[in-house]
This record gives C-alpha cells, structure tokens and sequence, in this order.
C-alpha cells in the first residue's frame, strides 16, 4: 500500500449517503482521495462527479473494482448489493469499505468475510457513530463502574421516510430493521460487550416482508434485559436514542448517532445529575481516519467483517422471531 500518495477511493453509485459519509469527509482527511465513481446511469455518474470535484467517471461497476489506480472500493449500493460487489473488489485486490447494514443476511456476510481474509483485504462496514468520541464515552460509562452491575439498555431509531424509496422494496434487502434498526442493536451490542439475544420481536408491515417498524425485547448476559424500536412510517416522528439503567444510575444519550449535529449525554448517579456534549468532528470523518489508518497497516478497523457477521445473526434472527423471513439473498 502507498505511504507517500493519498490512499485513492472509488465509488460504487451515487447514493444520496455519498457527500456527506465519503465526499466531505476526505475534505478532512488529507491521507483520503475520492478519485473515480461509476452508476448505472452515465449521466447522473457524469453530474454528481462534476458537482463534488470527481476527477474521473469510469463506465461500469465493473471498471471501478477492477481499476489498478484504486485501492479501496466505497459500497454504498442497496443491501442487496453489498455482497456481490463487495466480493468482487475484494477479489480484485481492493480494500472495501461497506455501507451498514453490511448484507443482506448472515450468511452473506459470512462470505464476505472469508472473501477478505482469502484476499488479505480489508473489509469494513461503516457503522460511523462508533468511531466518534461520543461512543468511546459511552462506553466508558458502562464499564467502569458508574452505572454499577447493568440492569437495562434500551436503543431506539425511527425517521420518516417516503414509501417510494428503496427500503420499502423486498428485493433490495429493504425493511426498517435494516436500514434504521441495526444502528441501536449494534449499539447495544458494542455499549454493553455483549451479544444480546432475540426474546421477541413485534413487526408492523407494509410492503410483503418489509417491517416498516419493529419492537424487540432481547437479553444479555447476566439478565440484563434490552429493548429496541425503530419505524419509518411516514407519520413517524424523528427520534435517537440510547438509554443504559444500572444499579447506581442511569445513562441517556440523545442523538448517538450523527451527534456532530448536536447531541446530548445525561448522567443521574446518587451523585446527581450532569449533561454533557463530547467534542468531535464528523462522525465519517472520524470514520474514514480510522480506515486509512487500517489501510496504512497502523490499525486495526473494528467494524470489520467478523463484527458484520454477528450484527446480521441478530437482525436475522429479529426477523424470524417476528414471523417474517431474514432477507432474501
């Protein structure tokens, strides 16, 4: 890998995500270059380059992956994608990093994953609020005694969005659970160290086998209870929010997820209560530092593919218990 160039980025389509997690952030990121993108339309390929300051669009996927001058391929296509093309940039020799949720399903992810450890690549999937400060103080909080044994964590996520868009189409691996869901279990997950697993889930559908929104109880080790909701129903307010209940406190978060747009962190212990924000730039641009660093070899990238193997075993196993089938492959 180069240490003297800037590690060069190409882009699998223009998704709506792509400014902001990518484009923007490598404004900050000098080691970062974003230097080729390709879509399936030509034209939409030709004036999102022209608008974002793209040097080069290339004429298929195909291309992207298979370009010599890049080094690591940005997967921000629809679920349904992300195996696919992931797997083939992986086998061209690119590192990957892969918009969440990382697959379709666990078994998907679990191809991709021995894909990049077969390849010597690195995979990673971009769940960016871990990799703000803001998550680094959370979890502190909950594992060095302030909240003492934890008892409950509950995580919630739901925006409105509009019907016709992709994540209410089955067979783009659509479904609130996907999409909005997989952000407060891997939360919970990440938050606590432990693996929850499925007690129940509630699902209200819209589309055939698409959850439009999803309650679910899971458990922890140690009887820890947890709790996750999430919608995107278009009459559904906006809402983010990450709650752990101890023995001596209680910790809530509001926004954990995009917090550079403005969050909040309150504390009750016997002590009493404080608030408090945590410093940080964008959530993507902490993001993409940690990833050129995993590609310069000074770090490991922990989202990676074995961490996407376990977050999609428990959104498989959300959807089964709520009736409704893990996405289809």
């Amino acid at each position: 890998m180069p240490e003297k160039r800037p590690i060069r980025f190409g882009i699998l389509g223009a998704a709506r995500i792509v400014p902001e997690a990518l484009i923007k952030a490598a404004l900050n990121v000098p080691d970062a270059e974003v230097a080729a993108i390709a879509a399936r339309d030509p034209m939409r390929a030709r004036e999102f380059a022209a608008s974002h300051g793209i040097g080069r669009v290339l004429a298929t996927y195909d291309d992207v992956v298979n370009d010599p001058e890049l080094d690591v391929i940005y997967n921000p296509l629809p679920n349904s994608l992300h195996c696919q093309w992931t797997i083939a940039a992986l086998r061209a020799g690119k590192h990957v990093l892969c918009e969440k949720p990382i697959a379709s399903n666990a078994a998907e992810a679990e191809r991709m994953a021995k894909a990049a450890d077969e390849s010597g690549m690195i995979l990673g999937e971009a769940f960016h609020y871990r990799y703000h400060p803001l998550a680094d103080r959370v979890r502190t909080l909950m594992n060095d005694g302030t909240l003492g044994r934890l008892v409950h964590v509950e995580g919630q996520f739901s925006v409105a969005i509009p019907e016709n868009n992709i994540r209410f189409d089955w067979s783009l691996a659509g479904g609130a659970t996907m999409d909005l869901g997989c952000y407060p279990l891997h939360m919970i997950r990440y938050f606590s160290g432990l693996t929850p697993r499925v007690v129940r889930a509630r699902a209200e559908t819209g589309p055939r086998n698409i959850d439009i929104a999803m309650d679910v109880d899971l458990e922890l080790a140690g009887g820890v209870t947890a709790r996750m909701s999430c919608a995107m129903k278009k009459d559904t307010p906006l809402r983010a929010l990450f709650m752990a209940r101890g023995e001596r406190g209680e910790l809530r978060v509001t926004n954990p997820i995009a917090p550079h747009r403005g969050h909040r962190l309150t504390l009750k212990t016997g002590a009493g209560e404080k608030e408090e924000t945590v410093a940080g730039d964008t959530t993507f641009t902490h993001q993409l530092r940690a990833f050129v660093k995993a590609v310069r070899g000074e770090a490991k990238f922990p989202t990676d593919g074995a961490e996407g193997i376990i977050n999609m075993r428990v959104i498989d196993d959300v959807y089964r218990a709520a009736g409704l089938p893990p996405r289809a492959t």
